[in-house]
C-alpha cells in the first residue's frame, strides 16, 4: 500500500504537463488537526506562480477525486527557496555557475563555483586556503553525490 505522501507525489507527477518541470519534494504533515501538504516544483528554467496555481487547482481535485486524505488539509504548491538544500542531479545541472556551501559526509565543509554535474556528481572551483597567509586560491574538485551530506547555494550581494 502506498504512504499518503508517495500517492500524492505520484498525482502531482501527473499535474507536470511540460517536461521540463520536475517534483522536488512532497511533504505532508502528520498532525490530523492541521494537515498541510506541501508540493516543491522546479522547473530547468524556474518555475512561476500561475504555473504553480494550475498544479494546486489540478492536484487539488486529485487529491478530492481519490479521496486521499480524509480529513481537511492545505495544499501549496510552491518553488524551492533559494536556500533549499539540492537533493537531486537535476538541481544541481540546473545550478552550474552558482555558488555553493557543502557539508560533506566526513563532516568537512567546502564552498566554491559549481562548474559542472551529471548522473555521478559535480565538478566543484573550490575555495582553498593558501599555504602562506590568508589568500584564498581555487582548485577543480570532483565529488560524488555520496560524498556530500548537504549543498545550499549561495547568494553573494557584492
Amino acid at each position: 500500500m502506498n504512504t499518503i505522501q508517495q500517492q500524492i507525489s505520484q498525482l502531482a507527477q501527473e499535474c507536470l504537463h511540460d517536461d521540463s518541470l520536475f517534483i522536488v519534494e512532497v511533504q505532508v504533515s502528520t498532525n490530523p488537526k492541521f494537515r498541510k501538504v506541501l508540493v516543491l516544483v522546479d522547473g530547468d528554467n524556474g518555475v512561476s506562480i500561475e504555473v504553480c496555481s494550475k498544479i494546486s487547482r489540478e492536484l487539488g481535485g486529485k487529491i478530492e477525486e481519490g479521496e486521499i486524505i480524509a480529513d481537511s488539509y492545505t495544499l501549496e504548491v510552491s518553488s524551492p527557496g533559494v536556500d533549499f538544500p539540492l537533493n537531486s542531479p537535476r538541481l544541481y545541472k540546473k545550478n552550474v555557475g552558482r555558488s555553493l556551501k557543502l557539508q560533506l559526509a566526513d563532516g568537512k565543509e567546502s564552498k566554491g563555483a559549481l562548474l559542472e554535474a551529471d548522473e555521478q556528481g559535480i565538478l566543484l572551483n573550490e575555495e582553498v586556503k593558501a599555504a602562506k597567509g590568508k589568500k584564498i586560491e581555487l582548485q577543480e574538485r570532483r565529488l560524488s553525490y555520496t560524498d556530500i551530506q548537504k549543498a545550499i547555494v549561495t547568494v553573494s550581494f557584492k
